[in-house]
């Protein structure tokens, strides 16, 4: 037990206390590096095309960045254009991060051109990818999802398990999005009417999308999530890549 002098004592006397000292409040110091910069990407296949659509809003809280910031990229163009890309990258989420990786992997896909004289396919470049994130495991690339697109779509999570889909929705509003592409895409809950009654009905069989029919699924699901999410707005960064080729175009959205 600590004894401590109190030298404002009773009277002309020395006075002693041997009451406990007062504990210091504990501080717990903590680093944490990532902002969730908002935003929602999806993708959607189908036969002969895939799609790949952003908006362009970046937040941080309720403060806007940007009205113009774009989550798909073209990944091993020849220039700063992306012409001559074959594969598109969608990242969302933490935007230092995405960019990074953007950047990383736009050099890996150049350099295998460049030494074995060919472009690298989509499914080694999904497995690269794969790898890039594994070897972050320990200080993770979170809050980003990607996609690339010929014909595939590959979706990831932060330590690089990945898998091939039709449709998939992730960032800011995927939960309101992603119920739509099951339902529109996957035909989840679909019917055929008057098939029978209760369970007896005939579930409607999945068949191949349209381009044009698949580009409006996009544009009404991003209508749809900016009246109900404030990090989702602005414009609608909308990537269809082909056989002949890829092309992007840019259409408003709600921007309060």
């Amino acid at each position: 037990m600590t004894m401590l002098l109190n030298h404002a004592s009773h009277g002309d006397g020395i006075g002693y206390s041997f009451a406990q000292p007062t504990a210091a409040p504990v501080q717990q110091h903590s680093f944490y590096p990532y902002t969730d910069n908002g935003g929602s990407t999806l993708g959607i296949t189908g036969s002969d095309f895939a799609i790949l659509a952003g908006d362009t809003r970046s937040t941080s809280g309720y403060n806007i960045n940007s009205r113009m910031a774009p989550k798909v990229f073209k990944i091993g163009g020849d220039d700063e254009t992306g012409e001559g890309a074959q594969i598109v990258l969608s990242v969302v989420g933490f935007a230092a991060d995405g960019n990074a990786l953007k950047e990383r992997l736009d050099n890996i896909v150049k350099m295998y051109k460049y030494k074995h004289g060919k472009p690298m396919s989509v499914s080694a470049c999904a497995q690269r990818l794969s790898t890039i994130l594994y070897e972050k495991r320990f200080f993770p690339i979170t809050y980003t999802r990607f996609w690339e697109g010929k014909g595939a779509l590959y979706s990831y999570d932060p330590v690089g398990s990945y898998e091939r889909e039709q449709c998939r929705a992730a960032g800011a509003a995927s939960s309101l999005i992603t119920p739509f592409l099951d339902n529109q895409v996957n035909f989840k809950n679909q019917y055929v009417p008057g098939s029978g009654e209760g369970h007896a009905l005939e579930p409607k069989k999945a068949e191949p999308l349209s381009r044009s029919t698949a580009e409006g699924l996009v544009r009404d699901a991003f209508t749809s999530a900016v009246e109900r999410h404030i990090e989702v707005g602005d414009y609608l960064q909308l990537v269809t890549i082909t056989k002949d080729g890829i092309e992007e175009a840019f259409q408003p959205l709600k921007k309060d």
